[in-house]
């Protein structure tokens, strides 16, 4: 049981990740079919102890469809021929991901346009206008 820090509060334990390893795909030669270099990690999002329960919600948000129905992200690197480069990579990339859900996105607090926005947009449209009545054929008398 290792504790892998994501910020100064947030930690978790490296019993709460599961790693599965399978054969990458794509060229290699000989020695990549003989080789379990790809690596899938879950992270049981929804029953970890680690995690805030704000931080959780916004984990989800952020995981998409790399998400279970059961609340388990699911991560794949395969990137590297080498299983550890391929361990570190998506653990990485775990980490980076709970960083972004860590935070607190800004209240959008709702603004009116100025006088002089509203004023500039109107007569933006007249002379839009104006332009379009000077490409119309002359009336006939």
């Amino acid at each position: 049981m290792v504790a892998i820090p994501i910020t100064r509060s947030i930690s978790i334990d490296s019993d709460e990740l599961t790693e599965s390893f399978t054969r990458a795909s794509g060229p290699g030669g000989q020695h990549v079919n003989t080789t379990d270099s790809a690596v899938l990690l879950r992270f049981d999002i929804a029953n970890s102890p680690s995690l805030p329960e704000a931080v959780k919600y916004r984990l989800a948000a952020l995981a998409g469809t790399r998400m279970s129905n059961a609340g388990v992200l699911t991560l794949r690197s395969e990137g590297a021929r080498s299983q550890l480069l391929n361990r570190q990579e998506v653990r990485e990339r775990l980490i980076a991901l709970i960083r972004e859900a860590t935070i607190v996105p800004k209240a959008r607090r709702p603004t009116k346009p100025s006088k002089a926005a509203k004023a500039k947009r109107v007569d933006t449209k007249a002379r839009a206008g104006a332009v379009k009545r000077g490409r119309a054929k002359p009336a006939v008398d």
